[in-house]
């Protein structure tokens, strides 16, 4: 078991190829200590594994934004622009340590159903619709999750197998064998750090052994629109 590559903000032209080989790198956001304080200010403690998050303070939002800091990290990383479709809130903590097994990331967020080829396995979501889109929609797509504590590898960190989004969807059977195929990288980060994930990265997590906060903003980008009328529920 190997970690993922750092990268400063200003790095992000030279932490691109080994995004594109592992499917993961850990960023710095340059992000003030006000602006982490504020974003943590979202979270509400419960017992639930995540939170969907559709409308965010203004302050927080333009920092998701193409323009915005963390936005710019997505766009440098997929080599174009890179807009938000989805926010999820996770916080590991005392009362809610979860485990996650070996998965893909195969669902988005819509506005509304609209059958459309290739959009299949329609779900409902916190109130919002969800499906799986075809494969090149989730590879082109990527995960930026911002660490608002320090995550060790005592604090159930995500892993993720090396190189293995180029696979494109596995099924579930297949996963397994997927996994003892390729490397694991266990993604620790600092507070204020960037865990970026390509989609269809095949990752999972372990439960914290060192109990505490473990809060992160996980943020989806999506590189291209839906084919109309299908609209991410973000936009």
């Amino acid at each position: 078991m190997s970690h993922a590559t750092r990268f400063r903000a200003d790095e992000v032209a030279t932490a691109r190829a080994a995004f594109d080989a592992d499917g993961a790198a850990v960023v710095a956001s340059g992000l003030a200590a006000s602006l982490l304080e504020l974003i943590r200010g979202e979270f509400v403690n419960g017992t639930r594994p995540g939170q969907r998050s559709f409308a965010l303070p203004v302050a927080i939002s333009d920092l998701l934004t193409p323009d915005g800091p963390v936005g710019k990290i997505a766009s440098a990383l997929m080599g174009q622009p890179s807009v938000p479709v989805r926010v999820l809130k996770f916080d590991k903590n005392a009362s809610s340590n979860w485990a996650v097994p070996w998965h893909q990331d195969r669902t988005i967020a819509v506005a509304e159903r609209v059958e459309l080829p290739g959009f299949e396995i329609w779900s409902r979501k916190g109130g919002i619709d969800h499906v799986e889109p075809p494969e090149d929609f989730l590879r082109d797509m990527v995960a930026l999750r911002l660490h608002l504590d320090d995550c060790g590898i005592d604090n159930g960190p995500l892993e993720i197998a090396a190189g293995s989004w180029s696979l494109g969807r596995i099924p579930s059977g297949a996963v397994s064998d997927a996994v003892q195929r390729h490397e694991i990288i266990t993604c620790t980060a600092g507070v204020g750090e960037i865990v970026a994930m390509r989609g269809l990265t095949l990752h999972a997590s372990q439960p914290a052994r060192k109990v505490g906060h473990r809060r992160v903003l996980h943020v989806d980008y999506a590189t291209r629109p839906l084919p109309a009328p299908l609209r991410f529920a973000m936009v």
